[in-house]
């Protein structure tokens, strides 16, 4: 499965952005489909993540009331919408899918994540 990441760019702080990924080369059924940001310097971060199978949503901390993740599965894409952004936010965020029954506690983690995409860039700054 390939995975492409966009909609990145450069925002205002509190505006907006919705960042796509695209997953193909599979029909996806089962997997979970998980948003990472990594901004320079620091560790990979869980933001968000979904369910294929049932649209049941999982998100880090600090972005629950901020960030939407969502998915359209006729067309194997997944959507983040970010709103009320912060410079805090800077990173680049990627896409990535988890073929695997993941439980709970494995939602976060980027190690049970099989396929990345390339990552788009996102820059809060007046």
């Amino acid at each position: 499965v390939q995975l492409q990441a966009s909609g990145g760019g450069l925002v205002l702080p509190g505006g907006s952005l919705r960042l796509t990924c695209a997953a193909s080369g599979r029909t996806l059924s089962r997997e979970t489909i998980g948003w990472f940001r990594q901004a320079p310097g620091k560790e990979r971060e869980f933001v968000a993540a979904i369910r294929w199978s049932g649209g049941m949503k999982y998100y880090g901390n600090g972005v629950k009331d901020r960030f939407t993740i969502s998915r359209n599965i006729a067309e194997g894409t997944a959507y983040l919408q970010m709103n009320s952004l912060k410079p805090e936010d800077t990173a680049v965020y990627l896409c990535a899918i988890s073929d695997l029954s993941l439980i709970m506690s494995e939602i976060k983690r980027p190690a049970r994540y099989s396929y990345w995409g390339q990552g788009t860039q996102v820059t809060v700054s007046s």
